[in-house]
């Protein structure tokens, strides 16, 4: 049996007696980025196991991650599986094939004693394709995103074993947002009318995307006949439809015109009728995004207490820090979710609302995604943000944020 050592507090130090340890690697997201584009709108607004091997060492991950394997079967002992309790996992070729296993289910064997093991996180609101910042997301423990607006060219991009899901350009306006600011190079796709709405909505579905998002914002704006006709082609088609929707009036709009989810939490402060109208339905976060007034925050504490489903979502791109962000999990507190709420709206609930059902938790046959962490998340959702270590199916990616 090969017995990988606990993981020390700043560097993940698993090696054999014959072996080196694993470097130290540096969170990328604290690495400068002065060269790269602001979005000009910020304001309100299987890959498994490389092979079995003795020893872990750097196999030269891009963007500053350290991509490691412990063999295609491993055990990992000692730690607290959220959503389990204090259970060993057997990871096999990528997946988790048990829990509560003995450390001599497999010869490898990673001791995370006094550690806590979450599922990997699902960002519901990213824009990848404006800020390519892959192998970042997955160092930090985000293994899944959806892009809520890319070019049509983008769609066909290879994030792997990021999952990525998309929903091509925004169907908006002739002029209408985002076009004529941030996402002029083809992050909208304008039409001017029912008919051409629906078109857009089979060009999108043709090149394979799996929801669709609209922007009700100031005029030029799409007016409701076009709206309700994107919505019933989308549905026809089994596809979610997500509104960027801010105001009270432009939710209001959207719950009335069929829309799925709102793509951010409104910043304007919504009506009991507004609430009354998204109250079965779903909204993702992105507090910190948009500045995390009190507006904002008061409308995602009234939007879950009517019973709206919340997503973790950050708004990749116009927010710009990649890991799982401290100060969305800080609003998210301040909206009265609980560390456990906060972790399942990163995990559990958009892996079952995305269907990404591989994803979300740690069971046998998911992929062995998972962060390893210094303390309860349940308790301190703060040390998200800050793994000991990310795996993603079943390779260590990252050591010592």
């Amino acid at each position: 049996m090969r017995l990988w050592p606990a993981l020390a507090t700043s560097l993940f130090c698993a090696c054999s007696t014959n072996g080196p340890p694993v470097k130290k690697v540096e969170h990328s997201a604290a690495k400068p980025r002065g060269s790269e584009p602001t979005r000009p709108d910020a304001s309100p607004r299987d890959s498994g196991v490389a092979g079995s091997n003795s020893t872990l060492s750097d196999a030269g991950g891009t963007g500053g991650a350290a991509s490691t394997s412990h063999g295609k079967r491993f055990v990992l002992l000692g730690g607290t599986v959220f959503g389990v309790g204090r259970q060993n996992l057997l990871v096999e070729n990528g997946h988790i094939a048990a829990v509560g296993v003995t450390r001599s289910a497999a010869e490898d064997v990673v001791d995370v004693s006094g550690r806590y093991i979450a599922p990997g996180f699902i960002d519901s609101h990213v824009h990848l394709a404006y800020y390519e910042v892959t192998d970042d997301l997955l160092s930090s423990g985000i293994v899944a995103v959806l892009d809520l607006a890319a070019p049509l060219a983008t769609l066909k991009d290879n994030h792997a074993p990021l999952r990525v899901l998309n929903t091509g350009p925004m169907i908006t306006a002739k002029l209408g947002y985002p076009t004529t600011s941030w996402g002029s190079g083809g992050y909208g796709l304008e039409v001017s009318s029912s008919a051409e709405a629906v078109s857009a909505v089979d060009q999108l579905l043709a090149a394979g995307v799996q929801a669709i998002k609209v922007p009700l914002t100031a005029p030029p704006t799409l007016d409701d006949t076009t709206v309700k006709a994107i919505v019933g082609e989308a549905h026809a088609h089994r596809l979610k439809v997500y509104a960027h929707a801010l105001t009270d009036a432009d939710a209001a709009r959207a719950g009335a015109d069929g829309i799925d989810v709102l793509a951010h939490t409104p910043t304007e402060a919504l009506s009991p009728a507004t609430l009354q109208a998204w109250k079965t339905r779903t909204v993702i976060s992105t507090l910190a995004a948009f500045g995390g007034g009190p507006a904002s925050v008061k409308n995602l504490r009234d939007l879950r207490a009517s019973g709206a489903r919340v997503l973790y979502g950050t708004d990749l791109g116009n927010s710009r820090a990649t890991n799982i962000q401290g100060d969305e999990i800080t609003l998210l507190l301040a909206a009265g979710m609980d560390g456990t709420a906060i972790v399942k709206a990163g995990t559990s609930i958009p892996a079952a609302f995305l269907g990404l059902d591989d994803l979300g938790s740690l069971e046998v046959g998911k992929r062995a995604s998972f962060l390893v962490l210094e303390a309860d998340p349940s308790v301190e959702p703060h040390t998200l943000s800050k793994p000991v270590a990310v795996y993603v199916d079943g390779a260590m990616t990252s050591a010592g944020l």
